[in-house]
């Protein structure tokens, strides 16, 4: 998986184009101190002046490195920020809801709070919402539903993980962001990894073995049992890569499809 710059440049050029064709001034796209944001972020800055490009910083019960991490990668690639706290809107809404049993409901609405902070600033600046999900992510549903994959361009989106991390490299995203251990910051001391229950290198190395279409191949080359969590995981998340189904009125023509 070798990253040049030529592909750096693709993917400058394909994000400059959608600017041009819809008449938005720039980009806004959330911070958090971890390597696929940081790569959002550098890449919005070759695509767009600097100064058209916003970075939001929204802590919520976060680790304070989060935040300062992010504010590293925007001084790095000279992107103003902004500072929007949502724990105490977090709080306000755990206490208007009532009580779940289940933890990963009241986690998801961080992720959620965020996606709305950023359409209200986008909107109010005539901008785009920038995504950083990755194809990993994307294939195994690895993202919060109408959350982190609530937005307009996802310039990311088909570089898997391992990619991703390179290409951080060669934007010259800082060293401690690429290293760090992927967190969505849900609890604290969460982990992608430890979430998920396998390392992204496995991911990667299952999900093109699957890609590839050769099933025997894809059995010698992963575990049996790396293959079929990592089946699993892309079968029970396929709504999330779907648009709501639609109930089809007889004789009507679907516009959806």
């Amino acid at each position: 998986m070798d990253m040049e710059i030529p592909r750096i440049d693709a993917i400058t050029g394909w994000l400059r184009g959608y600017l041009e064709s819809t008449g938005a001034q720039g980009f806004v796209l959330g911070l958090s101190g971890g390597v696929d944001s940081a790569a959002a972020g550098a890449l919005a800055a070759r695509a767009a002046d600097p100064e058209h490009v916003l970075g939001v910083l929204m802590p919520c019960h976060s680790m304070p490195q989060d935040a300062e991490l992010g504010q590293r990668v925007a001084d790095a690639f000279s992107i103003p920020t902004l500072m929007c706290n949502l724990t105490s809107a977090y709080d306000a809404l755990i206490a208007a809801l009532p009580p779940t049993e289940h933890p990963m409901a009241a986690a998801n609405l961080k992720p959620r709070l965020r996606m709305t902070t950023l359409y209200y600033l986008a909107q109010s600046r005539h901008c785009l919402v920038l995504g950083a999900s990755n194809r990993t992510e994307i294939m195994v549903g690895y993202f919060t539903k109408h959350g982190d994959s609530g937005v307009d361009l996802l310039p990311l989106g088909d570089l898997y993980k391992t990619e991703v991390w390179e290409l951080a490299r060669q934007l010259g995203v800082p060293d401690e962001v690429v290293t760090r251990p992927p967190t969505a910051g849900l609890w604290p001391g969460q982990t992608d990894e430890g979430e998920m229950g396998i390392t992204y290198r496995e991911l990667d190395r299952a999900l093109t073995a699957l890609e590839a279409g050769d099933a025997a191949l894809a059995a010698a080359q992963i575990e049996p049992a790396v293959l079929q969590k990592v089946q699993q995981m892309v079968a029970c998340s396929a709504h999330k890569r779907r648009m709501a189904p639609v109930f089809p009125v007889p004789g009507r023509t679907a516009w959806w499809v």
